[in-house]
């Protein structure tokens, strides 16, 4: 019997998950009111934001981890190629940090820089959304001062 119960709470939960409502669209870009951002060109679905301060990527990878927006568990950081995808230079938007990042305005991203899942020994990957941008580049991951962390996860 405590497994019927503990099986209809999954469903339940998952069912109401499962329903989150549209609240925008920017190109391939779908917003959903359970904080969560589905690109319909590559099927990952973006967190609606940022971690929102400074951070090394250790703590970037644990973020990630932990993360669960929009009930979902399976969060993880994103690579420099599924970052490069959301790059647009002609959709500048002004980030927390007073820099302007350049994405779709339906993910919010607090600063410039943003860790991937690359890393070779003591350094790591990210990347530039200020002007100009669209770069990659391998960095200390010990470093926090303008990187954030923008979980990802297979949207279908």
């Amino acid at each position: 019997m405590k497994k019927v119960i503990v099986v209809l709470m999954v469903l339940v939960v998952s069912a109401v998950f499962a329903y989150a409502g549209e609240i925008a669209k920017d190109g391939s870009f779908i917003a959903y009111d359970n904080e969560t951002v589905l690109d319909k060109k590559t099927g990952l679905m973006w967190a609606a934001k940022d971690n929102g301060r400074n951070v090394n990527w250790t703590n970037a990878k644990k973020y990630c981890d932990d993360y669960r927006g929009g009930g979902y568990t399976d969060w993880r950081l994103p690579t420099q190629e599924e970052l490069e995808k959301l790059y647009d230079g002609a959709k500048p938007n002004k980030a927390d940090c007073g820099f302007d990042v350049h994405l779709t305005k339906l993910i919010r991203l607090t600063c410039i820089f943003v860790w991937t899942s690359e890393t070779l020994g003591s350094d790591a990957a990210s990347f530039y959304f200020g002007a100009g941008g669209g770069q990659q580049y391998m960095v200390k991951k010990s470093l926090v001062d303008n990187y954030r962390v923008l979980p990802v996860r297979s949207g279908k």
